[in-house]
């Protein structure tokens, strides 16, 4: 069981990237997902989530520029990023918590492996 992250690269400020992340192995279920970010010297910190049933929640840094959807049947998050600044220059990791017992009720949190994004003219 895994959640690998695409999407990251070099834009310019103003400029726009999609950001996904797909969990793929033995999965039952599939929970809250997200997105957050470790820039450099700093904590990782919340970009966005989404929940099972579409809800979500952004970091105030991000709204109205970011958004994240989520595909259940792909079992894929996407991080849609638009007027992208310096700023957001980050690694990226995506986050969620699976099921992957069929017998098993409990949900374990997942991490994908980082995706870089710089923002830079």
């Amino acid at each position: 069981v895994q959640l690998q992250a695409f999407g990251g690269g070099l834009v310019q400020p103003g400029g726009s990237l999609r950001l996904s992340c797909a969990a793929s192995g033995s999965i039952f279920g599939i929970n809250d997902m997200g997105w957050y970010r470790q820039a450099p010297g700093k904590q990782r910190e919340l970009v966005a989530t989404i929940t099972s049933s579409g809800s979500t929640n952004y970091a105030d840094s991000v709204k109205g520029r970011f958004t994240i959807s989520r595909d259940n049947a792909k079992n894929t998050v996407y991080l849609q990023m638009n007027s992208l600044k310096p700023g957001d220059t980050a690694v990226y990791y995506c986050n969620a918590g699976l099921r992957t017992g069929r017998h098993n009720p409990f949900y374990t949190n997942y991490w994908g492996q980082g995706t870089q994004v710089t923002v830079s003219s």
